[in-house]
């Protein structure tokens, strides 16, 4: 039986187990290596963003929208729903190998609607940088 996800201690485990995986992606991990200097800053920054997502614990502080924003201006407007289908994809794949109940299937759909929404964020960036 695999275990429930019930504190940071939990996410911080799914979150470096999956970044682990996307470093090692042949097609996307460039883009994480390329812009992440700081691989222990940023572990830490998800971790606290993924608790206050599932615990509504106020750690995170940032704009994912911006900053994603920002990460396709730098690759030119190139990413695409088959790299956000390819993290998604290695996302539920490390939460079904290691937990299961109602928090793991919590943070599949979030992370199924965040995709969506930072993947319209960007587009809708493109397109005002376009018409300017």
């Amino acid at each position: 039986m695999k275990k429930q996800i019930e504190n940071r201690d939990d996410v911080s485990f799914l979150v470096h187990q999956f970044y682990a995986k996307i470093r090692a992606d042949e097609e996307i991990g460039f883009y994480f290596n390329k812009m992440i200097s700081d691989w222990d800053a940023h572990l830490e920054k998800l971790t606290d963003f993924w608790e206050t997502n599932l615990f509504a614990i106020r750690k995170y502080k940032g704009n994912p929208h911006a900053v994603h924003n920002e990460v396709d201006a730098h690759f030119d407007g190139k990413i695409t729903t088959n790299e956000f289908g390819i993290w998604l994809n290695h996302w539920f794949q490390t939460i079904d190998e290691h937990f299961e109940g109602e928090n793991a299937d919590t943070l599949k759909r979030r992370a199924r609607k965040m995709t969506t929404f930072l993947y319209m964020s960007m587009f809708q960036h493109r397109k005002k940088e376009n018409e300017a």
